[in-house]
Order: C-alpha cells, then sequence, then structure tokens
C-alpha cells in the first residue's frame, strides 16, 4: 500500500486549489446575482470583458494588481517567519511618505536617473522603519504583532493628515495634498513607455513601476527559498523552539522578517505616488494593504502564486467598475461582496477541497492494482 504523501505538489497547491476556491465563489456570488434579479452568465461576460477586454482594460487591471504584488509579498515575507502582519497599509502609507519627501526636496535639484532610485530607496527605508516598531515590540516586548501593527495603521492615516495640513500642503490651496512632482521625481506609464519604440497603446495608470515588483518577486523567490537568512526565517516560522536549537535567533528573525516586510509594502508608494498621482495626498493606498492578506493568502505565500492572485483582484477592481455601470442593479456594494467571497473561500476556506482533491490525485498516482514488477 503507497504511503499518503506529506503534501500535494506545488503545482496543486498554489494553482489547483486557489482555481477551485475561486469558481466556488463565483459559483456562490452567481448564485446571489440571481437572487437579485441579475442574469450571471451576463454579470461574468462583463467583468470579464471590463478586466481583459481591450488594451484600456488591461492597463488598469496590471495598475491595480501591481500595489497589490508589493502588499501580497510583504504579508507572505512576513508569514514565513510565523508572523501576521496586517500592517500593510500603514506601512504603505508611510513608504509613499518617503517617496514623496525624496521628491518634493530633490525634484529641481537631482536628474530622473539619480531621483527615481533614490525616492524608491526611500520608500522602502521608510515602511521597513515603521514596521520594525511592532516588530521589536514583539520580539522584546511579548507585543502581539497583529494588534501592533493594526494600531500603526491609524497612527500612519493621522501623520499622514497632520503632515499634509500643516507641512506639506501646497500654499494657496484648500484641498489636503503637496504640490506637484517635477517631471523628474515620475514613473513614465508604460503607454510612454512602448511609445519610445513606435508601439501605441491606450494611456492608463500602468507604469514602470509593475517592472519594479516583478523584480520584487524574483528577489524573495531567491531570498526566502535560495539564501542562508531566508532559511532562518522558513525555520523560524515553522518552529521557534526547533530554530533556537539551530542556533537561530527568532527575535533577530521577527526584525529583519518586518523589516523586510515592511519594505516592500512601502513600494506602493512607488506606484501611486511616483507613477500615478505625482504629488502627496490622503488614501492613496485606497486598502490595497489589506487586499494584500488575501492575496498572499490565494497564492499560497509564494511570489508566483502572488502574481496571478493579484491579477485576479486587479481584474475585480477593473471588471467590478465596468460590471456596476453596466447592470445598474448590480451596485459597488455587490462588487465588494463578491471580493469578500472570495477571500472567504481562498482564507478561512482555503483548504475545504483538499480532501478530496488529494484523494483524486493519490488515485491517479498510485500504481495499477496487481501490476508485478517484471524480472530479468
Amino acid at each position: 500500500m503507497s504511503a499518503r504523501p506529506a503534501q500535494l505538489p506545488h503545482w496543486i497547491e498554489i494553482g489547483v486549489l486557489p482555481i477551485l476556491n475561486v469558481l466556488l465563489a463565483l459559483i456562490v456570488a452567481g448564485l446571489i446575482l440571481w437572487t437579485i434579479g441579475a442574469n450571471p452568465f451576463e454579470a461574468i461576460v462583463f467583468l470579464v470583458k471590463g478586466a481583459f477586454g481591450s488594451g484600456y482594460a488591461w492597463g488598469y487591471t496590471l495598475y491595480y494588481a501591481t500595489s497589490f504584488i508589493f502588499t501580497g509579498l510583504a504579508v507572505a515575507v512576513a508569514f514565513h517567519a510565523g508572523l501576521f502582519n496586517i500592517g500593510g497599509e500603514g506601512q504603505a502609507v508611510i513608504g509613499g511618505l518617503g517617496a514623496g519627501v525624496v521628491a518634493l526636496a530633490f525634484d529641481h535639484i537631482l536628474p530622473a536617473p539619480i531621483l527615481v532610485p533614490l525616492a524608491i530607496l526611500a520608500s522602502c527605508v521608510f515602511g521597513a522603519a515603521w514596521a520594525i516598531v511592532p516588530a521589536y515590540l514583539q520580539a522584546y516586548r511579548g507585543s502581539h504583532i497583529v494588534i501592533t501593527t493594526i494600531m500603526f495603521n491609524f497612527l500612519a492615516a493621522s501623520l499622514m493628515v497632520y503632515l499634509l495640513v500643516d507641512v506639506f500642503r501646497d500654499a494657496g490651496q484648500m484641498s489636503t495634498q503637496s504640490r506637484t512632482f517635477t517631471e523628474a521625481a515620475t514613473l513614465p506609464e508604460i503607454a510612454a513607455v512602448f511609445g519610445w519604440f513606435g508601439i501605441k497603446i491606450p494611456s492608463t495608470p500602468l507604469n514602470l513601476s509593475i517592472v519594479w515588483a516583478l523584480i520584487c518577486c524574483a528577489l524573495v523567490t531567491v531570498f526566502i527559498w535560495r539564501s542562508r537568512l531566508g532559511y532562518e526565517i522558513r525555520a523560524t516560522g515553522l518552529s521557534p523552539r526547533a530554530a533556537i536549537y539551530a542556533g537561530i535567533k527568532p527575535a533577530h528573525v521577527t526584525l529583519i522578517a518586518m523589516a523586510i516586510s515592511g519594505a516592500l509594502a512601502g513600494c506602493v508608494g512607488v506606484n501611486e505616488i511616483l507613477g500615478v498621482q505625482h504629488r502627496l495626498l490622503l488614501e492613496f493606498v485606497a486598502g490595497a494593504g489589506f487586499t494584500g492578506i488575501a492575496v498572499a493568502l490565494m497564492g499560497r505565500n509564494h511570489p508566483f502564486g502572488i502574481i496571478l492572485a493579484s491579477i485576479l483582484f486587479g481584474a475585480l477592481y477593473q471588471g467590478g467598475a465596468e460590471l456596476a455601470f453596466e447592470i445598474p442593479t448590480v451596485t459597488r456594494e455587490m462588487i465588494i461582496t463578491i471580493q469578500g467571497l472570495i477571500i472567504l473561500f481562498s482564507g478561512a476556506l482555503a483548504y475545504m477541497n483538499r480532501p478530496w482533491v488529494e484523494r483524486i490525485y493519490l488515485w491517479l498516482a498510485a500504481p495499477r492494482a496487481g501490476e508485478v514488477p517484471s524480472h530479468g
């Protein structure tokens, strides 16, 4: 009799199971749409066309996905260390503040090839610094990381309000925003980049920060699974006592993992502040920090899975807006309900389908009954 495997193959864990969860969520969402008089199949068509039906739709979907990649990676790195970082929203706010401060200070002095990398570095440093404090409180004072990171979200929002009202607000205007950056402190749109090579695509908020997001995915993959420090992070997350026995210091790992997590979340500011808004303003994160939790769960805390999950949630944001426009009975709240169902099935019910999927896999992988090995 063949022994049960300790775990399913990776392609099932990060591919098949999340897809099944999404399909179940869409089925339940379809039933809800049917009860309010909307045609579920028509709604799905509008949602898919709104997210992927044109170059314009793709641009917006990938623009939303870029921020979700950053926050999804942030949650994943912390989770590998056994930490549940709920503070991505606040860390993204402070990361955007870092990018904005550098842009406002040097956009009339430094050229773009120097200023943009410096602003990206600032977003990482500010995000990491904001995450280090709750990490220290857990590692050396026993405070729970979930509580402190949630509290720091509110602190970040309040700090940004104060700074935009009393420090960075452009003179002579009532709106809570800074002055617009010069061109030296902005990331070009992907449409403009394609235009340099004579290729015309629709203008959307999608900008070069998506390249940085994909680079971060590659860096996280190498770091977590191919480096000594990544091994220490995973070992600590799996068993802190065993890690201590192996000479690993969990407190040290907590600080490092949360710093990297905060730096990744801070990169949301690269997408929004440098790539789209081109000024400091309130609420530019727009919930991406919390969506990153669902993205990491759905992507099984693996960068490749996070990319796919980010595209899915980007499609829900963009396609949902088109769906609400085409079918008036489907309100914005209904779109949020669909997103919530996907989070529910990918988070709390993530392993609901695992038993029967595992049974099918074992049945297909098992040798045929009665098969006798040949002897020479």
